[in-house]
Protein backbone atom coordinates (compact mmCIF):
# COMPACT_ATOMS: atom_id res chain seq x y z
CA UNK A 1 0.00 0.00 0.00
CA UNK A 2 3.08 2.36 0.40
CA UNK A 3 4.07 2.29 -2.77
CA UNK A 4 0.89 2.87 -4.36
CA UNK A 5 0.39 6.08 -2.04
CA UNK A 6 3.89 7.51 -2.79
CA UNK A 7 3.57 7.14 -6.29
CA UNK A 8 -0.07 8.42 -5.91
CA UNK A 9 1.08 11.86 -4.04
CA UNK A 10 4.02 12.24 -6.65
CA UNK A 11 1.57 12.29 -9.38
CA UNK A 12 -0.87 14.56 -7.72
CA UNK A 13 2.14 17.00 -6.02
CA UNK A 14 3.85 17.14 -9.74
CA UNK A 15 0.84 18.63 -11.28
CA UNK A 16 0.22 21.46 -8.60
CA UNK A 17 3.50 22.28 -8.45
CA UNK A 18 3.26 22.63 -12.49
CA UNK A 19 0.11 25.04 -11.59
CA UNK A 20 1.34 26.59 -9.04
CA UNK A 21 4.19 28.66 -11.06
CA UNK A 22 1.21 29.53 -13.16
CA UNK A 23 -0.81 30.80 -10.49
CA UNK A 24 -0.95 34.69 -11.71
CA UNK A 25 -1.29 33.62 -15.49
CA UNK A 26 -4.48 31.90 -15.41
CA UNK A 27 -8.07 32.67 -12.83
CA UNK A 28 -8.53 28.71 -13.39
CA UNK A 29 -5.30 27.22 -11.62
CA UNK A 30 -6.69 27.88 -7.81
CA UNK A 31 -10.08 26.15 -8.91
CA UNK A 32 -7.79 23.47 -10.51
CA UNK A 33 -5.28 22.87 -7.56
CA UNK A 34 -8.23 23.09 -4.92
CA UNK A 35 -9.97 19.47 -7.11
CA UNK A 36 -6.39 17.96 -7.10
CA UNK A 37 -6.26 18.39 -3.40
CA UNK A 38 -9.19 16.75 -3.40
CA UNK A 39 -8.69 14.16 -6.21
CA UNK A 40 -5.81 13.23 -3.80
CA UNK A 41 -7.81 12.64 -0.99
CA UNK A 42 -10.12 10.46 -2.82
CA UNK A 43 -7.31 8.73 -4.01
CA UNK A 44 -6.09 7.82 -0.67
CA UNK A 45 -9.54 6.64 0.44
CA UNK A 46 -9.97 4.45 -2.39
CA UNK A 47 -5.94 2.96 -1.56
CA UNK A 48 -7.45 2.48 2.06
CA UNK A 49 -10.70 0.85 0.81
CA UNK A 50 -8.53 -1.63 -1.53
CA UNK A 51 -5.56 -2.40 0.27
CA UNK A 52 -6.67 -2.76 3.91
CA UNK A 53 -8.45 -5.20 6.16
CA UNK A 54 -11.86 -4.52 6.80
CA UNK A 55 -11.04 -3.29 10.23
CA UNK A 56 -8.83 -0.79 9.29
CA UNK A 57 -10.27 0.01 6.37
CA UNK A 58 -14.01 1.15 8.24
CA UNK A 59 -11.40 2.98 10.74
CA UNK A 60 -9.71 5.19 7.88
CA UNK A 61 -12.72 5.67 6.05
CA UNK A 62 -14.46 7.28 9.13
CA UNK A 63 -11.38 9.55 9.73
CA UNK A 64 -10.77 10.89 6.07
CA UNK A 65 -14.17 11.00 5.00
CA UNK A 66 -15.78 14.30 6.93
CA UNK A 67 -12.15 15.49 6.20
CA UNK A 68 -12.51 15.18 2.26
CA UNK A 69 -15.88 16.85 2.91
CA UNK A 70 -15.06 19.76 4.73
CA UNK A 71 -12.07 20.14 2.23
CA UNK A 72 -14.78 19.82 -0.69
CA UNK A 73 -16.95 23.08 0.95
CA UNK A 74 -13.89 25.41 1.63
CA UNK A 75 -12.46 25.11 -1.63
CA UNK A 76 -15.30 25.09 -4.13
CA UNK A 77 -18.68 25.73 -1.98
CA UNK A 78 -17.35 28.44 0.49
CA UNK A 79 -14.20 29.25 0.16
CA UNK A 80 -14.49 32.74 2.37
CA UNK A 81 -14.43 30.16 4.99
CA UNK A 82 -11.63 27.58 3.57
CA UNK A 83 -9.19 27.75 6.09
CA UNK A 84 -11.59 27.44 8.96
CA UNK A 85 -12.39 23.97 7.20
CA UNK A 86 -9.47 23.42 5.99
CA UNK A 87 -7.96 23.36 9.46
CA UNK A 88 -10.79 21.43 10.95
CA UNK A 89 -10.43 18.73 8.58
CA UNK A 90 -6.77 18.65 9.51
CA UNK A 91 -8.18 18.70 13.01
CA UNK A 92 -10.21 15.84 12.64
CA UNK A 93 -7.70 13.41 10.86
CA UNK A 94 -5.11 13.93 14.12
CA UNK A 95 -8.10 13.18 16.42
CA UNK A 96 -9.56 10.18 14.34
CA UNK A 97 -6.05 8.73 14.37
CA UNK A 98 -5.54 9.00 18.20
CA UNK A 99 -9.03 8.18 19.07
CA UNK A 100 -9.46 5.25 16.97
CA UNK A 101 -5.97 3.63 17.34
CA UNK A 102 -6.08 0.33 17.89
CA UNK A 103 -5.60 -1.42 21.20
CA UNK A 104 -5.26 -4.54 22.65
CA UNK A 105 -9.22 -5.21 23.33
CA UNK A 106 -10.27 -5.59 27.43
CA UNK A 107 -11.11 -9.40 26.92
CA UNK A 108 -7.46 -9.91 25.52
CA UNK A 109 -5.94 -7.98 28.54
CA UNK A 110 -8.29 -10.16 31.01
CA UNK A 111 -7.14 -13.09 29.47
CA UNK A 112 -3.54 -12.08 29.71
CA UNK A 113 -3.82 -11.73 33.30
CA UNK A 114 -5.64 -15.12 34.13
CA UNK A 115 -2.29 -16.70 31.61
CA UNK A 116 -0.29 -15.26 34.21
CA UNK A 117 -1.84 -16.88 36.65
CA UNK A 118 -2.04 -20.45 34.53
CA UNK A 119 -5.98 -19.94 34.45
CA UNK A 120 -6.44 -21.57 31.27
CA UNK A 121 -9.86 -22.29 31.50
CA UNK A 122 -10.77 -18.99 32.70
CA UNK A 123 -9.05 -17.47 29.99
CA UNK A 124 -10.38 -19.40 27.19
CA UNK A 125 -14.31 -18.39 29.16
CA UNK A 126 -13.20 -15.03 28.67
CA UNK A 127 -12.09 -15.09 24.89
CA UNK A 128 -15.67 -16.67 24.37
CA UNK A 129 -17.08 -13.80 25.17
CA UNK A 130 -15.49 -11.41 22.02
CA UNK A 131 -15.64 -14.45 19.77
CA UNK A 132 -19.68 -14.16 20.74
CA UNK A 133 -19.58 -10.54 19.64
CA UNK A 134 -17.11 -10.96 16.62
CA UNK A 135 -17.62 -14.26 15.36
CA UNK A 136 -15.79 -13.73 11.74
CA UNK A 137 -12.12 -12.02 13.80
CA UNK A 138 -9.77 -14.55 12.90
CA UNK A 139 -7.18 -13.30 15.11
CA UNK A 140 -9.73 -13.91 18.51
CA UNK A 141 -9.48 -17.79 17.30
CA UNK A 142 -5.84 -17.75 17.32
CA UNK A 143 -5.62 -16.21 20.53
CA UNK A 144 -8.22 -18.80 22.15
CA UNK A 145 -6.10 -21.31 20.06
CA UNK A 146 -2.91 -20.87 21.69
CA UNK A 147 -4.44 -20.68 25.35
CA UNK A 148 -6.01 -23.93 24.52
CA UNK A 149 -2.54 -25.26 23.65
CA UNK A 150 -0.74 -23.94 26.89
CA UNK A 151 -3.58 -26.09 28.67
CA UNK A 152 -2.64 -29.12 26.60
CA UNK A 153 -6.31 -29.79 25.02
CA UNK A 154 -5.28 -29.93 21.61
CA UNK A 155 -8.71 -30.45 20.28
CA UNK A 156 -10.16 -27.53 20.87
CA UNK A 157 -7.13 -25.59 19.79
CA UNK A 158 -7.13 -27.87 16.19
CA UNK A 159 -10.63 -26.85 15.95
CA UNK A 160 -9.86 -22.70 16.52
CA UNK A 161 -6.75 -23.02 13.79
CA UNK A 162 -9.46 -24.61 11.38
CA UNK A 163 -12.16 -22.33 12.25
CA UNK A 164 -9.46 -19.75 11.55
CA UNK A 165 -8.54 -20.91 8.20
CA UNK A 166 -12.11 -21.19 7.07
CA UNK A 167 -12.69 -17.46 8.01
CA UNK A 168 -9.46 -16.71 6.64
CA UNK A 169 -8.38 -18.77 4.23
CA UNK A 170 -5.12 -16.53 2.65
CA UNK A 171 -3.55 -16.33 6.11
CA UNK A 172 -0.32 -18.33 6.48
CA UNK A 173 -0.71 -17.42 10.03
CA UNK A 174 -3.86 -19.47 10.35
CA UNK A 175 -1.98 -22.79 8.54
CA UNK A 176 1.31 -22.34 10.42
CA UNK A 177 -0.58 -22.57 13.84
CA UNK A 178 -2.64 -25.19 12.80
CA UNK A 179 0.70 -27.40 11.67
CA UNK A 180 2.25 -26.54 15.13
CA UNK A 181 -1.00 -28.02 16.76
CA UNK A 182 -1.17 -31.06 14.52
CA UNK A 183 2.45 -31.79 14.90
CA UNK A 184 2.01 -31.10 18.78
CA UNK A 185 -0.39 -33.97 18.71
CA UNK A 186 2.06 -35.98 16.65
CA UNK A 187 -0.64 -35.78 13.67
CA UNK A 188 2.15 -35.45 11.49
CA UNK A 189 0.82 -36.07 7.60
CA UNK A 190 -2.04 -33.48 8.50
CA UNK A 191 1.07 -31.39 9.99
CA UNK A 192 2.81 -31.19 7.05
CA UNK A 193 -0.55 -30.60 4.74
CA UNK A 194 -0.86 -27.03 6.40
CA UNK A 195 2.80 -26.49 7.15
CA UNK A 196 2.75 -26.39 2.49
CA UNK A 197 -0.05 -24.81 2.79
CA UNK A 198 1.45 -22.01 4.79
CA UNK A 199 4.53 -21.73 2.47
CA UNK A 200 2.69 -21.88 -0.31
CA UNK A 201 1.02 -18.44 1.13
CA UNK A 202 4.06 -16.65 2.65
CA UNK A 203 6.71 -17.85 0.18
CA UNK A 204 8.97 -15.58 1.89
CA UNK A 205 8.42 -15.84 5.36
CA UNK A 206 11.48 -18.39 6.93
CA UNK A 207 9.20 -19.58 9.75
CA UNK A 208 6.78 -21.15 6.76
CA UNK A 209 10.39 -23.13 5.83
CA UNK A 210 11.35 -23.98 9.07
CA UNK A 211 8.13 -25.20 10.62
CA UNK A 212 7.84 -27.08 7.18
CA UNK A 213 11.52 -28.81 7.88
CA UNK A 214 10.61 -29.38 11.24
CA UNK A 215 7.50 -31.73 10.55
CA UNK A 216 9.44 -33.12 7.65
CA UNK A 217 12.50 -33.94 10.29
CA UNK A 218 9.83 -35.80 12.50
CA UNK A 219 9.21 -37.52 8.94
CA UNK A 220 12.63 -38.37 8.48
CA UNK A 221 11.96 -36.75 4.92
CA UNK A 222 15.82 -35.66 5.04
CA UNK A 223 15.74 -34.66 1.52
CA UNK A 224 12.85 -32.22 1.87
CA UNK A 225 14.47 -31.50 5.25
CA UNK A 226 17.45 -30.18 3.50
CA UNK A 227 15.91 -28.87 0.68
CA UNK A 228 13.67 -26.38 2.97
CA UNK A 229 15.75 -25.37 5.75
CA UNK A 230 18.53 -24.12 3.25
CA UNK A 231 15.73 -21.83 1.75
CA UNK A 232 14.95 -20.38 5.52
CA UNK A 233 18.65 -20.00 6.33
CA UNK A 234 19.06 -18.11 3.07
CA UNK A 235 16.33 -15.84 4.10
CA UNK A 236 18.71 -14.87 6.93
CA UNK A 237 16.49 -16.07 10.20
CA UNK A 238 18.07 -13.28 12.78
CA UNK A 239 17.03 -15.73 15.23
CA UNK A 240 19.72 -17.64 16.88
CA UNK A 241 17.43 -20.08 18.78
CA UNK A 242 15.95 -20.90 15.67
CA UNK A 243 19.47 -21.34 13.47
CA UNK A 244 20.14 -23.85 16.41
CA UNK A 245 17.38 -25.98 15.81
CA UNK A 246 17.77 -25.53 12.13
CA UNK A 247 21.35 -26.76 11.98
CA UNK A 248 20.53 -29.54 14.20
CA UNK A 249 17.73 -30.70 11.67
CA UNK A 250 20.10 -30.42 8.81
CA UNK A 251 22.51 -31.93 10.71
CA UNK A 252 20.37 -35.33 11.21
CA UNK A 253 18.89 -35.21 7.78
CA UNK A 254 22.30 -35.35 6.50
CA UNK A 255 23.71 -38.21 9.21
CA UNK A 256 20.85 -40.19 7.81
CA UNK A 257 21.39 -39.72 4.28
CA UNK A 258 25.53 -40.78 5.20
CA UNK A 259 26.55 -37.55 3.46
CA UNK A 260 29.11 -37.40 6.64
CA UNK A 261 30.91 -33.74 5.27
CA UNK A 262 27.59 -32.42 4.97
CA UNK A 263 26.88 -33.62 8.33
CA UNK A 264 30.26 -32.55 10.03
CA UNK A 265 29.45 -28.92 8.71
CA UNK A 266 26.45 -28.67 10.55
CA UNK A 267 27.69 -29.57 13.32
CA UNK A 268 30.23 -26.68 13.82
CA UNK A 269 27.56 -24.02 12.74
CA UNK A 270 25.57 -26.18 15.93
CA UNK A 271 27.97 -25.59 18.01
CA UNK A 272 29.12 -21.79 17.25
CA UNK A 273 24.97 -20.88 18.51
CA UNK A 274 25.54 -21.41 22.18
CA UNK A 275 23.81 -18.16 22.91
CA UNK A 276 20.56 -20.02 21.37
CA UNK A 277 21.04 -22.94 23.42
CA UNK A 278 21.17 -21.00 26.49
CA UNK A 279 17.96 -19.17 25.18
CA UNK A 280 16.16 -22.23 24.74
CA UNK A 281 17.44 -23.74 28.29
CA UNK A 282 16.26 -20.74 30.02
CA UNK A 283 12.44 -20.79 28.08
CA UNK A 284 11.91 -24.24 28.64
CA UNK A 285 12.70 -24.23 32.18
CA UNK A 286 9.35 -21.92 32.68
CA UNK A 287 6.20 -22.99 34.24
CA UNK A 288 4.36 -22.31 31.30
CA UNK A 289 6.59 -23.73 28.47
CA UNK A 290 5.12 -27.25 28.93
CA UNK A 291 4.17 -27.50 25.16
CA UNK A 292 7.41 -26.31 24.24
CA UNK A 293 8.89 -28.98 26.19
CA UNK A 294 6.53 -31.67 24.42
CA UNK A 295 7.98 -30.48 20.91
CA UNK A 296 11.21 -29.37 21.37
CA UNK A 297 12.49 -30.82 24.60
CA UNK A 298 14.37 -33.76 23.17
CA UNK A 299 15.84 -31.76 20.47
CA UNK A 300 17.44 -28.73 23.01
CA UNK A 301 18.52 -32.15 24.58
CA UNK A 302 20.51 -33.63 21.47
CA UNK A 303 21.88 -30.22 20.69
CA UNK A 304 23.13 -29.59 24.06
CA UNK A 305 24.89 -33.50 24.01
CA UNK A 306 26.11 -32.39 20.60
CA UNK A 307 27.41 -29.51 21.77
CA UNK A 308 29.19 -30.16 24.44
CA UNK A 309 30.69 -33.54 23.05
CA UNK A 310 28.77 -36.13 25.06
CA UNK A 311 26.95 -36.97 21.64
CA UNK A 312 29.06 -37.24 18.41
CA UNK A 313 28.59 -37.12 14.53
CA UNK A 314 29.29 -40.98 14.69
CA UNK A 315 26.25 -41.36 17.13
CA UNK A 316 23.92 -39.86 14.99
CA UNK A 317 25.32 -41.80 11.69
CA UNK A 318 24.76 -45.24 13.86
CA UNK A 319 21.16 -44.03 14.29
CA UNK A 320 21.76 -43.39 18.00
CA UNK A 321 18.39 -42.08 19.73
CA UNK A 322 17.82 -40.12 23.00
Amino acid sequence: MTRVFVAWFAITGLISLILNSMVSQYDWVQPVQSLIAIAFLVGVVIIVALRLSPGERGRWLAILLPSIVALFVGLVVAPQVGILLVGGAIGWVIAGVLLTRSKMPMEYREAVKLLRKNEYNKAAQVMERIIDIEPNEPNHYRFRAEIYRLAGKLKPAIRDYQKMTQIAPQSALAYNGLAEVYLQSAQYDLAVEAARKANTLAPDDWVTYYNLGMIEDRLKQSDAVIENLNKALALKVKDARHRLLMHLYLLRAYARLGRSEEAEAQLKLLKKHAGGLEEWQTILKSEQAETLREVLGADVDLALKLSTGEWTLADLMRGKTL
